[in-house]
C-alpha cells in the first residue's frame, strides 16, 4: 500500500547507532555504557547512559556525523573523566531559589562544554575536525537566534546568545548589536570573566565563574529564559542525594502552636482507651508543607509514648518513602519455585532468557499445527503446481553439479594413479604425480529456518508469500536437505507494559521436513496483529546453533519495519543487533522484503539500516518465484 503521507517517519541509522555505542564504548573503556537520542547532549553518570542531541538531525550527512561525534567526545571524554559532579550538584543547590535558575544551569552548561571540548582536543587531536564543524554549525545558530530575540524582546535569551558568541569568537573585534543599556554597561565585566575559562583548571573554578557572572546581571535581568538551548540533568543529582538528605525532606517544618511540656512521668498503670479519631477536624483546616505528617499543632510533649515502638503490619499503607535496614524474615520463602513453575519460565523465555533488552517483557509461545484439512491439502497441491517447474528445473541443476564433482578428477596427490606428466619427478622437491578419478559423493551439508511475518500487514501479500515458501520447501525436500518453516507474531489485544506474548507457529520442523506428505500445513499460517523481529530472529538463531551443518541460513520474509509494543522507537535497531548477532554466530541471515508497489527510498533505507546488503526487495509480489529462485540455487551451491 502506497503512502502519501507519513507523520513523524523518523528512521534511525543502525549502522550510525551501533558506530556511535562501541565510540562511546571505547572512550570511556566501559562496557555497560549505552546512547541514547534525546533533545540535548549530556551525559547521565548514575544511569551509564551518553545522550546526543536530535540537534544534528535533518543537516548534511557530514555535518550530522561531525556533530554526533562532538557530543559523544564531549561526553565520554570530557564529561566522564573531567567533570567533577560533587561541584555541578552544589552549583544546583545554590541557585536553586535564584529568579534566573534556566540561565544559571544553561551557562554553566556552555562554559563546562568550553572547558571540555580544550581537553579533548588536548587529549585526542582527532577530534579537532568534529569541533571545528560543531562551533561552525553552533555560530551559525545562535547568530540568527540573536537577531530573533532582540527583534521579539527577549533580553535574557539575546543576552544568552551573545555570551556564547563571545565566548567562540574568532577576533576580539567582532561587535555585536546592543541589547539594552544596562546589560550594556555589564558587558565589559562579563567580558573579562569569560575569557578566563580558557585558563579554568577544573569544574569549580567554572562554577565560580557562573556565579560570578550571575550575581552581576541577576538585578539586571527581568525574566528567567525562555527557551534551552543547552541542558543541565538537576534530576540526576537530585535522585542521587543522600539518603538522610531525603529523610530530612519528610520531617515536620511547621512549629507546634504551643510548647509546653507535661511534668508527669509514666508509672506503668497508665489506663489505656481506645476510640475512634476521625481524620478532619479543625486543628487540621490549615494544611502544612510536609507530606503525611499527623497534623495536630496543640498538645504537651510527653515521654509516655516515647518508646511505643510496633512491629509493622501489614495493613499499614506504603504511600511515603522509608528509611530501614533488610534481615533474615521468618514468613514465606521463595527461593525454591515449584518445578512446573520453573519448567514454564524456561518454556516461554521469561526470566532466564535474554533476548535483547528490548525484549526483556516479551514471552515466546510456540504453536503446533493442527492435522491439515481437505480444503488446505488442496490449496497446497495447487501451490505444487504453481512451482513445480522450477523445483524440478533447481533439482536437476543441483544433481548435475553434485554427479559433476562425484567424477570429476583430483590432480597433484602424492598417492593414487600415476600421472603422465612426470617431470615434476626430477624438478620438484616434494613432487605431486598422483590423481584419484573417483571421488567420494558430495553431499549439501546446510540446514534452512525460514521465518514468515504474520503481522497485519501481511494480508494482501500471504498468499504469494506461501507460494514462495511452498517453492522453498519442495525444492529442499527433493534435495534431503533439512529445514523448518515458522510463522511469527505478537498479541496486540493480550500485551501489556511488562507483559507481551509473542506466538511462534512452527508449521515445519526439521523431523518432519523431509516426509514425503508434509507441506499443506504450510497453508495454516495467516495474517495475525504484531510483529517483533528482534525477538524472533533471536529465538530462531537459539535453534539453529543446535544444528551440527556447516551452513546454516535463516531467511525473513516481511513487508517492513518491526512494529509491537513499545518497540517503534528501537526496534530497527534492536533487529539489526539481532541480525548480527547471529552472522557473529555463523548464521547467514537473508531477507527478503515484500511489497505490492514501487519501494521508496525511506523502506530501502530501513532494510539496509537493518540487514545491511543481504536482502532482496520484491516490488511486486506475483514475481516472488522468479525472484527467489536464483537465491536458493546460489545458497545451494555455496552448501556443496
Amino acid at each position: 500500500m502506497h503512502r502519501f503521507i507519513q507523520f513523524n517517519d523518523e528512521k534511525i541509522d543502525s549502522f550510525q547507532f551501533m558506530q556511535m555505542t562501541d565510540l562511546v564504548k571505547t572512550l570511556t573503556r566501559q562496557e555497560p555504557f549505552e546512547v541514547k537520542y534525546g533533545p540535548h547532549s549530556y551525559l547521565d553518570h548514575i544511569n551509564r547512559t551518553v545522550f546526543v542531541s536530535h540537534f544534528w538531525d535533518h543537516r548534511k550527512t557530514e555535518d550530522e556525523r561531525a556533530g554526533l561525534k562532538s557530543d559523544i567526545y564531549l561526553r565520554a571524554i570530557g564529561s566522564f573523566n573531567y567533570t567533577d559532579f560533587s561541584v555541578v550538584k552544589k552549583f544546583l543547590k545554590k541557585n536553586k531559589s535564584s529568579k534566573i535558575s534556566s540561565f544559571a544551569k544553561q551557562l554553566f552548561m556552555i562554559l563546562e562544554d568550553i572547558r571540555l571540548e580544550e581537553l579533548c582536543k588536548k587529549e585526542r587531536r582527532g577530534t579537532t575536525g568534529a569541533f571545528l564543524v560543531r562551533r561552525s554549525i553552533f555560530r551559525k545558530y545562535f547568530q540568527d537566534q540573536l537577531q530573533v530575540n532582540l527583534v521579539k524582546g527577549i533580553t535574557t535569551d539575546a543576552f544568552y546568545n551573545r555570551i556564547f558568541l563571545t565566548l567562540t569568537a574568532q577576533s576580539p573585534l567582532e561587535k555585536y548589536a546592543s541589547i539594552n543599556e544596562e546589560l550594556d554597561l555589564a558587558m565589559p565585566y562579563v567580558d573579562r570573566r569569560l575569557q578566563s575559562v580558557y585558563d579554568a583548571s577544573n569544574t569549580e573554578a567554572i562554577a565560580s565563574i557562573c556565579l560570578d557572572i550571575i550575581a552581576v546581571v541577576e538585578e539586571l535581568l527581568t525574566k528567567d529564559m525562555l527557551n534551552e538551548y543547552f541542558h543541565l540533568p538537576e534530576s540526576i543529582f537530585t535522585l542521587n542525594s543522600s539518603a538522610e538528605e531525603r529523610f530530612e525532606e519528610l520531617k515536620r517544618k511547621d512549629p507546634l502552636a504551643n510548647c509546653d511540656i507535661q511534668e508527669e512521668e509514666k508509672s506503668g498503670n497508665e489506663e489505656v482507651i481506645n476510640e475512634e479519631y476521625r481524620t478532619w477536624h479543625r486543628e487540621t483546616e490549615d494544611k502544612g508543607e510536609s507530606f503525611l505528617q499527623f497534623d495536630l499543632d496543640r498538645g504537651s510533649e510527653s515521654d509516655i509514648l516515647g518508646e511505643g515502638v510496633r512491629e509493622g503490619d501489614d495493613a499499614d499503607q506504603a504511600l511515603a518513602m522509608v528509611q530501614g535496614s533488610s534481615k533474615q524474615s521468618n514468613r514465606n520463602q521463595y527461593d525454591n519455585l515449584d518445578a512446573a513453575e520453573k519448567e514454564r519460565e524456561e518454556q516461554e523465555g521469561g526470566k532466564g532468557a535474554d533476548y535483547g533488552k528490548e525484549n526483556r517483557f516479551a514471552i515466546p509461545y510456540f504453536l503446533e499445527p493442527h492435522p491439515p484439512t481437505y480444503e488446505e491439502i488442496n490449496q497446497y497441491e495447487t501451490f505444487q503446481s504453481s512451482i513445480l517447474l522450477y523445483q524440478k528445473k533447481l533439482q536437476k541443476m543441483i544433481e548435475k553439479t553434485l554427479e559433476h564433482k562425484k567424477i570429476l578428477p583430483r590432480n597433484d596427490l602424492h598417492v593414487g594413479r600415476l600421472n603422465k606428466k612426470l617431470l615434476r619427478f626430477f624438478t620438484d622437491e616434494n613432487p605431486r604425480v598422483f590423481y584419484k578419478k573417483q571421488e567420494p559423493s558430495h553431499e549439501i551439508d546446510a540446514v534452512f529456518t525460514l521465518l514468515m511475518d504474520c503481522s497485519a500487514s501481511m494480508y494482501d501479500k500471504m498468499e504469494q508469500t506461501k507460494l514462495g515458501v511452498t517453492l522453498f520447501h519442495e525444492s529442499l525436500k527433493s534435495l534431503k536437505v533439512p529445514h523448518e518453516v515458522v510463522g511469527f507474531w505478537e498479541d496486540t489485544n493480550e500485551a501489556t507494559v511488562e507483559n507481551q506474548p509473542n506466538y511462534f507457529k512452527t508449521v515445519i520442523d526439521f523431523r518432519k521436513s523431509l516426509q514425503r506428505t508434509s507441506g499443506p500445513e504450510i497453508t495454516q499460517l495467516q495474517p495475525e496483529e504484531d510483529n517483533r523481529d528482534g525477538l524472533a530472529i533471536r529465538v530462531m538463531t537459539k535453534r539453529l546453533l543446535k544444528r551440527s551443518e556447516k551452513q546454516r541460513f535463516l531467511l525473513v520474509f516481511s513487508d517492513g519495519e518491526p512494529a509491537a509494543m513499545g518497540y517503534e522507537k528501537n526496534g530497527i535497531i534492536d533487529t539489526h543487533e539481532a541480525v548480527s548477532d547471529a552472522r557473529k554466530r555463523g548464521i547467514e541471515v537473508i531477507n527478503v522484503f515484500l511489497a505490492n508497489s514501487e519501494i521508496d527510498e525511506g523502506q530501502r533505507k530501513t532494510i539496509q539500516n537493518i540487514y545491511g546488503s543481504y536482502s532482496i526487495l520484491v516490488s511486486n509480489i506475483d514475481e516472488l518465484p522468479d525472484v527467489l529462485f536464483p537465491l536458493l540455487r546460489r545458497l545451494l551451491y555455496k552448501s556443496i
